[in-house]
């Protein structure tokens, strides 16, 4: 009796620390993920101050656009620096949109449309998109696991127990790239 009891005491245990320690691994993976996140945005901060100074001398009566994309820029490098993952997204989304006036603005201008510098910084941005949502995509799944096992009985006991707390999402807030889109095949409708 005495060593059944122990048996299942140190079974306990090693569940116990086996679920801690897939918790901790969870937990260290969206940390991580996080980070790439947050180097793709510092990256594209830095291409979007580079695109911004390109267009500025090509479009120096648009300064209005011009204006609301540093600021666009300059929030959303304050909101990766300090702010949540919601706040971050937040503000991500609204330099996405301003982003896309800028090239709006850009086709206006075939010089700068024809810019070798413009046209690199255009592909490089566009391929940094990519990449920002591939990193997105990687980070929410580990969140989606992280947060399921510590939502998850028996693992709400250790999670709870050692303060594991639920991640956000990094979630796309522009209402514009959630939309579908629609598709007309001329039939008028």
């Amino acid at each position: 009796m005495e060593i059944a009891f122990i048996v299942v005491i140190v079974l306990l245990l090693l569940w116990g620390v086996a679920v801690y320690n897939k918790l901790v691994g969870l937990r260290n993976r969206a940390a991580g993920a996080w980070a790439d996140i947050d180097v793709q945005l510092k990256r594209r901060h830095n291409l979007v101050a580079n695109l911004v100074e390109t267009v500025k001398g090509y479009a120096q009566h648009e300064r209005s656009t011009l204006e609301e994309v540093v600021r666009a820029r300059n929030q959303a490098e304050s909101a990766r620096g300090g702010g949540s993952v919601r706040e971050t997204g937040v503000a991500e989304s609204l330099l996405g949109q301003q982003i896309r006036s800028l090239f709006a603005l850009a086709e206006a201008y075939p010089d700068l449309k024809a810019n070798e510098g413009f046209r690199d910084l255009q592909a490089s941005l566009e391929k940094l998109e990519a990449d920002i949502q591939n990193a997105r995509r990687y980070y929410n799944a580990v969140v989606r696991d992280f947060n399921t096992r510590i939502q998850s009985v028996p693992d709400t006991f250790i999670a709870r127990t050692f303060g594991f707390k639920e991640r956000d999402f990094f979630e796309l807030e522009d209402a514009a790239e959630r939309a579908v889109p629609k598709v007309d095949f001329g039939t008028g409708s």
